[in-house]
């Protein structure tokens, strides 16, 4: 039985030994080859001192390295803490010391960029290296990771964790205040697997392109999916968007994973979209925020054999909710219902479900629920509460997630998202959702992008404010676009400013850092 994050592999391995299982530039491992260096990185990090619990940080870019550390740190006992490679040095030195990691695996270029700042991290004691620059001097023991593939394996006999325990920390930076850490069990990991190659139909016949951080729950499913099912991964990281259509059409993938941003580049002339046929590309699948209608729209037309999943999911929880490729044209911003072993209720203030039509908070319950914030009680207990809709005796026994998520449904139970709490804007006594503001403004088909906040105002309370990204081929017109939003939107939901931005902020996932945008108008 595999309760296990790394046992997905050592069964896929038993099963298709010979098939190819990680694919990274030049680089093409069998699920044997995963199988057998992954159990020499797992000797090697116990023999180094890794103990079970203990935490290791991988510091790595998309890579073959970064796929055995993730499944040796798991074999070995550990948990595995990714971390995005495009954090500055202090941020990584907070993860590193939030979650008090024994081990750092990290390559020799990337272990100078961070030069001092490793010695701000108490708990670290030993490293492991990707070598591909010259080693630095310093205080605690190096071990090369090539060393540690080729340690004897250890095997199945020589696990000591259970489902329960912890396997990984994904950080997650919120709304307010530093990253926290979310623990994930290998059982709710196990079951994330499961629960999106039910749904998303994933065999060993798919070839998986991997675009996503791993960092993002969205991206490390990625990774589990395709070694659960004995699927290909392929590995990349990519500057311009037609780097990604020559490898759909190079390694004739059948399955991506993205985010809106991703999606805005892929339908711009610039990709070479346009020009190609990718008759392999089974479905894609959108996620970290709702996808634009004329994004949508543009790859229902470039992709017409492809089918379009549209989903939701939030780490504390994974994913939770998906829209069927048969309703995409019939319902296209709806986040869906529920996704397999899963229920999804909506609760209104005083605790009790909510009507259709009814706007209340998401609340995602089942079996990937985590287990909350890595030494954050006080935040976990506002997150996971027990479920509101049992008896006494039996709501205490079961923890929900609360999601921040304002949602609705329809009459047939489809679900659509209203904002999140924290960020719905309230002009005129009118409560106003970013996202539809939003979604108006990308109609326009003049902008790239565009993210909304609210900002104060003296008449108004708040107003609406857009930060945009202007089309390469339509400068952008304040008044024309302003028109636009007048003709398509209520008037109290046009924005009172528009302002145009090179690039908008976002987090290390690929969403756009909210946040950060009020901090920019003195509104955090």
């Amino acid at each position: 039985m595999d309760f296990l994050l790394h046992h997905m592999l050592d069964t896929s391995a038993q099963k298709f030994p010979d098939k190819e299982a990680l694919i990274h530039n030049q680089e093409r491992l069998s699920f044997a080859q995963v199988a057998q260096q992954t159990a020499g990185v797992a000797n090697g990090l116990r023999k180094a001192g890794l103990q079970r619990g203990d935490r290791v940080g991988i510091y790595l870019n998309s890579s073959v390295p970064q796929v055995l550390s993730i499944f040796g740190t798991s074999q070995a006992g550990g948990v595995f803490v990714p971390i995005n490679t495009q954090l500055m040095p202090e941020q990584v030195v907070h993860i590193a010391c939030d979650c008090q990691i024994k081990a750092l695996v990290i390559t020799a270029s990337k272990l100078v960029s961070l030069g001092n700042c490793i010695k701000e991290i108490p708990s670290l004691e030993f490293i492991v290296v990707v070598a591909d620059d010259e080693l630095p001097t310093l205080g605690l023991p190096i071990h090369l990771f090539d060393d540690l593939c080729k340690q004897s394996p250890l095997s199945r006999n020589d696990d000591v964790a259970i489902g329960n325990d912890l396997a990984a920390l994904l950080y997650t930076s919120g709304s307010t205040g530093k990253p926290k850490g979310v623990m994930l069990s290998h059982a709710q990991v196990m079951a994330g697997a499961s629960i999106v190659s039910d749904y998303l139909s994933i065999t060993e016949r798919d070839r998986i392109l991997a675009v996503l951080p791993f960092s993002f729950d969205a991206g490390l499913n990625q990774l589990t999916t395709a070694f659960q099912q004995g699927s290909t991964l392929v590995l990349m990281t990519f500057v311009f968007a037609r780097q990604i259509v020559q490898q759909l059409i190079k390694e004739e993938i059948t399955a991506l994973a993205g985010v809106p941003t991703l999606w805005s580049l892929l339908v711009q002339p610039s990709s070479s979209l346009q020009k190609q046929q990718l008759p392999h590309l089974r479905y894609i699948t959108n996620t970290g925020g709702a996808m634009p209608e004329s994004i949508l729209d543009q790859l229902k037309t470039l992709l017409p054999t492809t089918q379009i999943f549209l989903m939701y999911g939030l780490t504390e929880a994974f994913r939770s909710t998906y829209l069927d490729p048969a309703q995409v044209d019939v319902r296209p911003t709806s986040m869906g219902k529920a996704m397999p072993n899963t229920e999804i209720l909506v609760i209104n203030d005083e605790g009790e479900q909510c009507a259709p039509g009814e706007v209340g908070e998401l609340v995602h319950r089942g079996p990937t629920v985590s287990l909350g914030y890595w030494q954050r009680p006080a935040l976990t207990a506002e997150r996971l509460r027990p479920h509101p809709l049992l008896p006494p005796g039996l709501s205490e026994k079961e923890l929900v997630c609360y999601s921040g998520d304002l949602v609705k449904t329809d009459e047939e139970g489809f679900l659509y998202f209203v904002s999140r709490r924290d960020s719905m804007i309230k002009s005129s006594g009118y409560r106003i959702s970013p996202s539809e503001v939003e979604e108006v403004l990308m109609r326009s088909e003049k902008l790239q992008a565009a993210a909304v906040i609210g900002v104060k105002d003296e008449v108004l309370g708040y107003a609406v404010k857009a930060f945009v990204i202007p089309r390469a081929d339509f400068p952008l017109d304040t008044e024309a676009l302003t028109a636009f939003c007048t003709e398509n939107m209520p008037r109290y939901m046009v924005p009172k400013y528009i302002e145009a931005l090179k690039s908008l902020p976002k987090g290390t996932s690929g969403k756009v850092n909210y946040p950060a945008l009020r901090r920019r108008e003195g509104e955090a």
